[in-house]
């Protein structure tokens, strides 16, 4: 994991900006000898050089960190950073900015984004190319901005008498000693796409989420967070948008996220220590858990991986030039293909990726994947952040990245971003463009085969559209109190998914599980919260479901990256970059909602780019199911899965009974019409708290042993969850 933190104290003392060997907040005049009431954490003082001072008379700071700049407001880099993943540009000793990831930045350009962020204008530090964190200090002020996606976010917690912030939720969890916030567990399984469950809550109770887009800016301690995007009007339409112009944005936008990665300096793993009898060197390399040097990219056929690695391995000059041409040439981009042999289903998508990958550009590798690459098949694995539906398939991703290269493009968020989500039917009911609903209830109508859907898709999406969020929310928290759950039948197919979809929001895959006291309790968080302020009337409906959904994927893509990290190797995921986010923000509704939008789109951008040949059946939707593999996974499985469930950690903590769940995996293993989807989520629950409770040590030097998340481990709960609202 990388992470950066720091915090901000009220103390007004300092012992000197960046001074070095410093790296704790503070000085005379700081808080006091003991904890402070109301902010809980460990027990520290101001010492009399300034320095926050633990129980064991250490400075306080984190487990190999990096110290970027000193009191009164630390911050450290902590983790495998690579040299040119942090840039610090300073104006003066007490204006700087910190950029930590792949930004494509100029330093000139980082110290205009500077200036401006000094007056106010935050929105510059989110415009360059690239994935990054930006902080920004202006004397007393310190600017932490989260992206648009969710896959960067920032946390924050109270601590003597200030703010800490982190980009991992776990080391603030440490500082403060966080027991597990239930009521969050509780929301992630019942309502995981309503961001009014969980609202800005994290695993750990008192340590807080800001939202995707917006900033967290502290002034000596005092906390604030503001959002970066520009509002849209509710009282004035949005002016109309050309589609030529909004695909052309696109396209700008992900040839400059591929061209930010590219020009980053190149990383050369460890190097091989020897050869190995009976392997060659990228058996060798795999084995050993080291990634190819260079660039390689996903390649498995469909239309974002293959944008991805086009792109990369076609820009003048990078990598993907031909020997003897241009400069730098030579280096041919690794394409990786995943075969999945255990299940199969994907040999269309697998014969467009040969095509593709024919070319002298790139060098192609296929990974064959075995019943070992199933889900389920490996339940160890690291600690992550935070728990994620994605723990269960970690073993899985780890074997095709495992051949991967140093640096490796993925199409992950392609779907998210681009795709409409079928709650934007009833924006387009709302903006009275009901012609534009043809096509794609035409297409639902082919699929399912019945003359009744156009009624039923447009009687749901007119009845969404009338529907207020806060009477949609009441109505979802209504459902959980009664445990009233759709038929796992009802929304199987694309139309059962899309009716279920034009909604505010619904229950949760793995909600029929619950006990009725979880259940009652985020029926209670949902009520209370469904007033909130940020959505209010005249709140589209589909654009705050696709918001969510991009949220949500953007949380658990972050959980994966962490599941299956190998050493010296950085995932790269440009659809999530900010500015490409934007551009596909930009695409009206009308172009999102037709069949196969997401491909012509694509193609559009290739074709700008110079790609104008692509296979026969390029971009049409991958027959092969998931849902397959999981369910093969679960077969393979079952015993040890059981054994997970015999005395779960759940069930401790009041959210599941056990019997229930066994019950629930030996009926989905024999192939009775459960939700896959809901057991993934809480295999991968359980799994994540028995790694949490499991680990020893902390993310911090200066406390003692018991300074760390959960203390305590988890008491039975006799009663309702708390709240932790």
């Amino acid at each position: 994991m990388r992470w950066l933190v720091g915090w901000s104290s009220a103390a007004t003392g300092a012992t000197g900006p960046g001074a070095p060997g410093t790296g704790s907040v503070g000085g005379r005049g700081g808080p006091g000898r003991g904890r402070h009431d109301g902010y809980g954490g460990p027990e520290v003082y101001a010492g009399e050089d300034g320095g926050r001072i633990g129980h064991d008379g250490e400075t306080l700071h984190p487990v190999g960190s990096r110290l970027l700049w000193g009191d009164p407001d630390p911050l450290w880099a902590v983790g495998d950073w690579r040299p040119d993943e942090v840039r610090v540009v300073r104006a003066d000793a007490q204006t700087r900015v910190a950029v930590l990831g792949t930004c494509g930045a100029t330093d000139e350009q980082l110290r205009v984004g500077l200036f401006a962020a000094r007056g106010g204008a935050l929105r510059h530090l989110t415009a360059w190319p690239g994935s990054y964190t930006a902080v920004v200090q202006v004397g007393r002020r310190i600017t932490v901005c989260g992206d648009l996606a969710g896959a960067r976010p920032v946390f924050h917690t109270p601590w003597a008498g200030g703010t800490a912030y982190a980009t991992a939720a776990l080391p603030l969890a440490d500082l403060i000693e966080a027991n597990l916030d239930f009521g969050h567990l509780a929301a992630l399984l019942a309502a995981p796409d309503v961001p009014a469950a969980v609202h800005d809550s994290t695993p750990y109770d008192g340590v807080r989420r800001i939202p995707p887009g917006h900033a967290l800016i502290l002034r000596a301690g005092a906390r604030e967070i503001a959002g970066y995007e520009q509002v849209a009007s509710l009282a004035v339409a949005a002016a109309p948008v050309d589609p030529d112009s909004a695909v052309d944005a696109v396209r700008d936008a992900l040839v400059e996220a591929v061209r930010a990665r590219l020009s980053a300096p190149r990383h050369v793993p460890d190097i091989d220590p020897g050869p190995v009898p009976g392997m060659g060197p990228a058996e060798r390399r795999a084995a050993r858990g080291m990634p190819v040097p260079g660039i390689g990219a996903d390649l498995s056929g469909g239309p974002a991986s293959t944008t991805l690695a086009l792109l990369a391995a076609g820009l003048p000059g990078m990598p993907g030039t031909v020997l003897g041409h241009g400069t730098g040439a030579g280096e041919r981009l690794l394409a990786v293909t995943f075969n999945d042999l255990a299940v199969g289903g994907h040999e269309a998508e697998l014969e467009r990726a040969g095509a593709l990958a024919a070319g002298p550009r790139l060098h192609h590798v296929v990974v064959p994947g075995g019943e070992e690459t199933l889900p389920y098949a490996d339940l160890d694995g690291p600690l992550t952040d935070e728990p994620g539906a994605s723990l269960v398939t970690a073993a899985r991703h780890r074997a095709r990245l495992a051949a991967g290269s140093a640096d490796h493009f993925t199409g992950y968020g392609a779907r998210q971003v681009l795709d409409a989500h079928p709650a934007r039917l009833a924006d387009l009911l709302m903006d009275r463009k009901r012609r534009h609903l043809v096509r794609p209830v035409a297409a639902l109508t082919k699929a399912d085969g019945s003359v009744l859907v156009p009624a039923r898709v447009y009687g749901a999406a007119r009845r969404l559209a009338r529907t207020p969020y806060r009477a949609g929310v009441e109505n979802l928290a209504d459902r959980l109190l009664h445990r009233r759950f759709d038929d796992p039948g009802d929304a199987a197919g694309a139309v059962g998914a899309s009716l279920a979809a034009l909604a505010w929001g619904g229950p949760g895959p793995a909600a029929r599980w619950l006990t009725g006291e979880a259940l009652a309790e985020v029926s209670v968080r949902l009520q209370s919260t469904a007033h909130r302020a940020g959505v209010g009337p005249g709140q589209r409906p589909g654009d705050y479901r696709a918001r969510a959904a991009l949220a949500r994927y953007a949380a658990d893509l972050r959980i994966l990256e962490q599941a299956v990290e190998l050493r010296s190797q950085r995932l790269h995921a440009p659809f999530l970059d900010n500015q490409v986010v934007r551009a596909c923000r930009a695409l009206p509704e009308t172009l999102r909602v037709q069949p196969g939008a997401r491909a012509a789109i694509l193609r559009t951008v290739l074709k700008g780019a110079g790609v104008a040949e692509l296979p026969t059946g390029w971009g049409a939707p991958s027959q092969a199911s998931t849902a397959a593999a999981a369910r093969a996974g679960l077969r393979m499985a079952t015993d040890p899965l059981l054994a997970l469930f015999d005395a779960p950690l759940l069930a401790e903590a009041g959210l599941v009974e056990a019997r229930v769940v066994r019950k629930a995996l030996r009926g989905a293993a024999a192939g009775e019409p459960l939700p896959l989807d809901g057991l993934a989520d809480l295999v991968s629950l359980e799994l994540w708290l028995r790694r949490l409770l499991a680990r020893r040590g902390t993310c911090w030097t200066g406390t003692p042993a018991r300074s760390r998340a959960v203390p305590a481990g988890i008491a039975p709960q006799r009663r309702a969850v708390s709240s932790g609202g």
